[in-house]
């Protein structure tokens, strides 16, 4: 009996942090990936494609490696779900991140000073290192996976658990971030439908297989209670959406057609990860 309960524990656990977790990227996706569209149709200076320099988040690579890898010309417009997905989409972002996320971001934003908060940021992002050395191994980027590897063992002890990004700023080792869709992608896999689900980020039916494998991935759920593991969570993605706050607005404001901005930046920047 005590291993069916056990079991059970973690297969709930698995589900909640599965819902809850894939909230994270909404404001990833939503935030950088439309930048890149953005970006591309106003061309260079346009005041969507930055934020102000004190809020840019510690993540924003995948910017400018979306901008410069993408293939002009690409057809990215077939969205068989459109009606459905716009419906979902409108619900996430004006009911989930209007009357949820953003008060509970801006709250935190006026409590913490951004220096914690990109701090909190390496924390959840350190702790994301069996992600990326499986999915590098994976892909044969051996080169990837030691880099990883590197990192994780610099940034727990000399950066204080994560909380200093040491092995990037000190030792000038950036990271190589994989992840089990691009893996899928890599072997040969088609990304499937664009959708869009409520509570959860754009994703296609690859990339949201992948990210419960990679929600699997994450260590510190088969350590701590399931409440407690959600109780991370949510924390990680107000954290996230309070770093986003300026930039999120102007995008936002900026963008005439949101939906079709984010899904085309999305497949975008999928594409290129997955032909680097």
């Amino acid at each position: 009996m005590k291993i069916d309960y056990l079991s059970r524990g973690l297969y709930v656990r698995l589900l909640l942090l599965l819902v809850i977790g894939l909230g994270l990227p909404i404001l990833t996706v939503n935030v950088a990936h439309t930048q890149d569209e953005a970006g591309s149709k106003d061309g260079p200076g346009t005041v969507v494609a930055q934020a102000p320099v004190d809020k840019q988040p510690a993540k924003t690579d995948a910017v400018a490696t979306a901008e410069s890898s993408t293939v002009p010309g690409e057809d990215f417009d077939s969205d068989p779900f459109e009606p459905f997905n716009e419906k979902m989409f409108w619900f996430n972002r004006e009911v989930l991140d209007r009357f949820v996320l953003k008060p509970v971001a801006t709250a935190w934003d006026f409590v913490l000073p951004t220096q914690v908060q990109k701090g909190i940021h390496n924390v959840f992002d350190n702790l994301a290192v069996v992600r990326r050395v499986v999915n590098n191994t994976l892909q044969l980027k051996f080169t990837g996976a030691a880099k990883e590897a590197a990192r994780f063992t610099i940034n727990s002890t000399i950066g204080v658990v994560g909380f200093f990004d040491v092995a990037k700023e000190g030792f000038g080792i950036e990271q190589s971030d994989e992840d089990t869709g691009q893996t899928f992608g890599v072997w040969g896999m088609g990304p499937g439908p664009y959708l869009v689900l409520p509570f959860l980020p754009p994703l296609t039916v690859r990339d949201g297989i992948g990210y419960a494998f990679d929600v699997a991935m994450t260590p510190y759920i088969y350590f701590i209670p399931w409440y407690g593991s959600i109780g991370i969570t949510t924390t990680n993605m107000v954290n996230e959406r309070s770093l986003n706050l300026d930039r999120f607005e102007r995008v936002a404001e900026s963008t005439v057609d949101l939906y079709g901005a984010v899904r085309n930046a999305y497949l975008q920047r999928r594409a290129a990860a997955i032909r680097q």
